[in-house]
């Protein structure tokens, strides 16, 4: 065994006592991106090429620091995306409601469809929507200007012209295509005033504007993205909204019948948690 290797062994044992969820993985993470190397490659890094700064990000994650903010990069799908202080980190739960956003697009009859982001942060969903429907165009709101720089750079390395990043608030953004879109989507703000995440690397470094929402139970943006899906979509488009878990029930009678919804459902993470609504607009 080499000299890194013993040494991921030991930071592993340090980042579970800080109670990290995945010790292992993280303690890789952080030796191959000090070392330069992919985490398949960490048994070649030579004793003599060891660079003691691992140790530094081993002590940044032990104080629950995200391990996003220590690479400067975030898994989401097929991409790699740029993220730091400022963003939201995007999340596994997350990738399931682009996925389902991804299959619907792929199912309709429709050659180059036109999708809506609302409040895209780093640009995960856009630029997962935008990679994987070839012909799809792909409009990502974005009004906090942080975030925004940090959607400006991910769209710059993947958007292939074929993203579109608009500095604009998601309940007024884009009326020029209303009535024309087939899909939006939407990871708004949702948890609740006076909530308290029980993960720090939520509650210490995610920025508070893209956790918690509005009003006294935190749903007023998902609101707000209800009405602006009512106005942005055709007859016949979908939306698809997430929020927390315990969140199902309420964020589905948003959608009502009344306004024009049809087919409305709550649909579940990996972890069969309800995790985000669907619903399609004015089509009987």
């Amino acid at each position: 065994m080499t000299f890194l290797l013993d040494e991921i062994a030991l930071a592993t044992a340090r980042l579970a006592e800080a109670g990290v969820p995945s010790p292992r993985t993280d303690a890789e993470e952080i030796a191959a991106y000090v070392h330069g190397v992919r985490r398949s490659e960490l048994h070649n890094v030579t004793d003599s090429d060891f660079d003691a700064l691992f140790w530094e990000g081993v002590a940044r994650r032990e104080a629950r620091e995200p391990l996003q903010h220590i690479t400067g990069r975030a898994y989401f799908r097929y991409l790699s995306l740029e993220v730091g202080p400022g963003v939201f980190v995007p999340r596994p739960e997350t990738e399931v409601v682009a996925g389902w956003a991804i299959e619907r697009l792929r199912e309709m009859d429709v050659a180059s469809p036109v999708v809506v982001d609302l409040g895209t942060g780093s640009g995960a969903i856009a630029l997962s929507i935008a990679q994987e429907i070839a012909l799809a165009t792909v409009h990502a709101v974005e009004v906090d200007p942080d975030a925004y720089r940090w959607a400006k750079r991910n769209i710059l390395e993947h958007g292939q012209g074929r993203v579109h990043l608009h500095p604009e608030d998601l309940a007024d953004a884009l009326s020029e295509l209303n009535g024309q879109v087939d899909l939006v989507i939407s990871n708004p703000p949702y948890i609740p005033p006076g909530a308290i995440p029980r993960d720090p690397e939520v509650r210490d470094y995610d920025p508070h504007r893209a956790l918690y929402g509005s009003g006294s139970d935190g749903l007023d943006e998902v609101r707000a993205v209800e009405r602006t899906a009512r106005r942005l979509l055709r007859p016949g488009g979908f939306v698809a909204v997430e929020h927390a878990d315990e969140q199902g029930t309420p964020v589905y009678l948003i959608f009502s019948e009344d306004n024009g919804w049809r087919d409305v459902r709550s649909r579940q993470d990996l972890t069969r948690r309800d995790r985000f609504v669907t619903a399609r607009f004015g089509q009987e």
